[in-house]
């Protein structure tokens, strides 16, 4: 299994850091790559999404589904097709990380779980002579970079203004 994990404070309450996390719809507007998302569900445990994803000359659907919620801690989910993918999004209060002027903190992870050898050669429909193997490294080290863009524009919309985040970035024994 290949792993990252992006995680930041932010300047927010861990309720309003959860329930702005639930609008899995949202996410559309902080990735370069997800060009849509559809919803089946009210965004609690067994709700789906379709993710639309589009990439150099590939566009991709991904079905995902929530697998739990713990509020306001925690969201998990995981991908129900063509590939064996989970994560999770956690929040928890950090309030000594509060600067001056800001009444509360927390903190925020998304972490990501996959196995890039479970993608199937049907799953995506390839150009000739591309092989599956080569898009799966191309796209291993936009995941790290895409779940960095997507944490640091969240962080810029819930607290009304970009600035310096400090992220962790760590990634798994197979290395993003």
């Amino acid at each position: 299994m290949d792993e990252v994990e992006v995680s930041t404070i932010v300047y927010a309450p861990p309720e309003e850091m959860y329930e702005f996390l639930l609008d899995f719809p949202g996410y559309a507007r902080y990735s370069e790559y997800i060009e849509r998302v559809t919803q089946a569900g009210d965004g609690m445990s067994g709700t789906r999404y379709d993710l639309v994803f589009s990439w150099w000359k590939l566009t991709y659907t991904a079905r995902s589904e929530v697998t739990g919620v713990e509020r306001p801690e925690r969201i998990d989910w995981r991908i129900v097709k063509d590939i064996d993918a989970d994560g999770y999004w956690k929040v928890e209060s950090v309030p000594e990380k509060a600067p001056d002027g800001v009444e509360s903190a927390s903190r925020v992870v998304l972490r990501i779980e996959f196995d890039p050898d479970s993608v199937s050669e049907s799953a995506v429909d390839l150009p000739r002579l591309v092989s599956l193997a080569w898009v799966i490294e191309k796209v291993k080290p936009l995941v790290r970079k895409e779940a960095t863009r997507i944490v640091e524009r969240v962080v810029a919309d819930i607290e009304g203004e970009r600035r310096d985040v400090d992220l962790n970035i760590r990634t798994g024994p197979d290395s993003l």
